[in-house]
C-alpha cells in the first residue's frame, strides 16, 4: 500500500484526494493545511489524520509520497522540506512566483534522482495523442491559444503578489500544450490592457492582475504564436490552443478536438485520473509514463514567467535557448 500525505486542502488537493483514494493500491495518510478546519474537513472525508502545517504531516513519518497542492505564493518551503524527507514528489502547477525557487527544486530533484510529477493533467488528454498522430510529419505554423474566463473565487486570485497573474497560473496549460505541439519558443512580446485613465495617461489597478493580455510568440521551429487571456467575463468562455500546419487546422480544449472546424473527437475524461496513476506507478516502481516531471514543467513554467516579465516591461523578452 502505498501511503501518500497531501499538503494543501483546497479544490485541487480535494480533487487529487478523491482521485488517490480511489486507487485500491493507495491510502491517503494525511492532509495539512494552514487552515486547520479545511485540513480536517478534507481528511475527515477520506478517513485520514489532518495537520495544520506540512512539518507535522511530515514529521509523523511513514509516507511513500507527497503532494503539494498549495497557492502559488506558498510553494517554496514545502517542497524543500518534502524534498529534504527524501520522498518523491508530486506538485501542482504554478511552480512558484519566481524562477530562483523552482529552479532550486529542480535542482534538489535531479540530485536526490526522486520521482516527481507536475499537475499539468492536459498532457494526459487522450485527444492530444490524437493531435499529435494527426499532425505527425506537419510542423505547426501558426499557433493560437486563449484562455478567456472569469476570476476564479479564491480571494488570493487577483493579487498579482500571491497568484503571479492569468498566464502564470491558468494559462500555464496551453503554454505546456504549445511547447508539446510545436516546440520551445525563442521570443514573447506580451501587452496588457490598461485601464482608462486621467489627463496623465493610463491607470492601472496597483498590484492587481492584469484583466486583458495579448501576446506574440516566436518558437524555436519559425512558427509564430499568439496568446490571448482575460478574466474579465462571467463564465468560462474559450480555454484551449488551436495550431495550423500544411491543410490541416486542430482546436484543442480540455474536452474535445476539432479537426479542420468539422470533424469532433470527444476526449474521454481520464486525465486527470491518469496524471495521478502514472506517478503513483513512478513511486511503486512500475513502468510509468510520467509525461511532466519536474524539470519538463520547469521550462513551461519559465515561458509562462517570461510572457508575465514582458508584460511588465513592456517589451519582448528572449528566451534563453541553452534552457529550451
Amino acid at each position: 500500500m502505498t501511503r501518500v500525505g497531501i499538503i494543501g486542502a483546497g479544490n485541487i488537493a480535494a480533487r487529487h484526494a478523491d482521485v488517490l483514494s480511489g486507487f485500491p493500491d493507495v491510502t491517503i495518510a494525511g492532509i495539512a493545511d494552514t487552515d486547520p478546519h479545511r485540513a480536517e474537513a478534507l481528511a475527515s472525508k477520506h478517513g485520514a489524520p489532518a495537520y495544520g502545517g506540512h512539518a507535522d504531516l511530515l514529521n509523523a513519518g511513514g509516507l511513500d509520497a507527497v503532494y503539494v497542492c498549495v497557492p502559488p505564493f506558498a510553494h517554496g518551503n514545502p517542497e524543500r522540506d518534502v524534498l529534504s524527507c527524501n520522498l518523491p514528489i508530486f506538485v501542482e502547477k504554478p511552480l512558484s512566483l519566481d524562477l530562483q525557487t523552482a529552479e532550486m527544486i529542480a535542482s534538489e530533484i535531479e540530485q536526490r534522482s526522486l520521482p516527481s510529477a507536475v499537475g499539468h493533467h492536459w498532457r494526459y488528454l487522450d485527444i492530444v495523442q490524437q493531435a499529435r498522430d494527426l499532425l505527425a510529419g506537419r510542423p505547426v505554423r501558426l499557433a493560437l491559444g486563449h484562455w478567456l474566463d472569469k476570476v476564479p473565487p479564491v480571494s488570493w486570485w487577483l493579487d498579482r503578489t500571491m497568484s503571479g497573474g492569468q498566464i502564470v497560473e491558468q494559462a500555464v496549460h496551453v503554454l505546456d500544450l504549445a511547447r508539446l505541439l510545436v516546440g520551445e519558443v525563442t521570443m514573447v512580446h506580451a501587452v496588457p490592457a490598461e485601464e482608462e485613465g486621467s489627463a496623465d495617461g493610463p491607470r492601472e489597478v496597483r498590484g492587481e492582475v492584469d484583466r486583458a493580455t495579448a501576446a506574440v510568440m516566436r518558437f524555436a521551429g519559425g512558427a509564430p504564436g499568439l496568446l490571448a487571456t482575460s478574466c474579465l467575463l462571467t463564465r468560462k468562455h474559450r480555454v484551449g490552443l488551436e495550431v495550423c500546419a500544411d491543410g490541416i487546422a486542430l482546436e484543442l480544449s480540455e474536452t474535445r478536438l476539432l479537426v479542420d472546424g468539422e470533424r469532433v473527437i470527444e476526449d474521454d475524461g481520464q486525465a486527470k485520473m491518469r496524471v495521478d496513476r502514472e506517478f503513483v506507478n513512478a513511486v511503486q516502481g512500475k513502468d510509468a509514463d510520467v509525461r511532466v516531471p519536474y524539470g519538463e514543467a520547469l521550462r513551461t513554467h519559465r515561458l509562462a514567467l517570461a510572457l508575465a516579465r514582458s508584460a511588465v516591461e513592456r517589451k519582448p523578452v528572449m528566451l534563453d535557448e541553452h534552457h529550451s
